[in-house]
């Protein structure tokens, strides 16, 4: 299971590091945004595939997420 955790946490950061290379370029134009979709949507399927593969370990890690999200919202 903690395999599967990493696998699913290493496609997480890759989809936030697009995210970021897409926000820290906002002129690059349609091509770089097509690019990064693309990338996105790959990272996508094969998470989903993953989450379907080991559904506890996905609702383990998504819990761990949205409390420490849910954590860092809540300072003020």
């Amino acid at each position: 299971m903690d395999a599967a955790a990493d696998k699913v946490l290493k496609e997480l950061r890759e989809i936030v590091a697009a995210a970021e290379d897409l926000l820290a370029a906002p002129g690059a134009g349609a091509e770089r945004m097509k690019e990064i979709r693309e990338r996105v949507e790959a990272m996508s399927s094969d998470m989903e595939a993953q989450v379907r593969r080991h559904p506890v370990a996905a609702l383990g890690i998504a819990a761990g997420i949205g409390l420490v999200l849910g954590l860092l919202l809540a300072r003020k």
